[in-house]
């Protein structure tokens, strides 16, 4: 095996499928194959030995150049970080009935207020997009109660965010195929 002069981890996963006592023989059969700076046989299912391993790796990882300002801690916009907490919350509230095919546009950023008074106010207007009828149904939920509570949790986040208070309105579109076409997703904010 020709290595690459690096940190090599040689990890086994899945642990827990197999009796401990064959837990030597199999390391012994790999440990031989290079020169592996560490070993990790780990569950990820069960999470047993997962602490060591992002130890081992966090620690043979070169540390490089800081990549913003310290102050400063995304290249996202304000903007882009409600449109995801929205989006989140829309996973969150409805499981595993939406697919990950939801994108939510924000139509109106308004800071106007925003500098008002000791918390002001931002105005967000924002689209949630899907693409079925049915899937409109299930975000909105009886009466609105779901897309209620989606603008609920999103509005707590977006404040603890922005340090501001919000007024949020949501609307639910559906768009079929806008996972399909390049301008559905450059519109979604997918594409460049």
């Amino acid at each position: 095996m020709v290595g690459a002069h690096k940190p090599t981890l040689l990890v086994i996963n899945k642990i827990d499928t197999l009796p401990r006592r064959a837990l030597l023989p199999l390391i012994d059969r790999w440990k031989d194959l290079h020169a592996w700076t560490e070993i990790y046989p780990l569950s990820a299912l069960k999470g047993e030995n997962v602490d060591g391993f992002l130890d081992a790796v966090v620690k043979y990882l070169p540390e490089g150049p800081a990549m913003f300002p310290a102050d400063q801690w995304t290249d996202r916009s304000e903007r882009d970080l409600c449109a995801e907490l929205i989006r989140e919350q829309i996973l969150r509230q409805t499981g595993q009935e939406i697919p990950y095919s939801t994108a939510v546009l924000i139509e109106e950023f308004d800071e106007s207020e925003r500098a008002v008074g000791p918390r002001g106010l931002v105005r967000i207007t924002a689209t949630v997009l899907v693409e079925r009828d049915s899937q409109k149904a299930i975000v909105i939920g009886k009466r609105g109660s779901r897309l209620k509570e989606i603008g609920t949790r999103s509005r707590i986040e977006i404040e603890r965010l922005l340090g501001a208070k919000v007024f949020l309105q949501l609307h639910v579109r559906v768009e079929p195929g806008w996972t399909q076409s390049t301008k559905g997703l450059r519109r979604a904010g997918y594409e460049d």
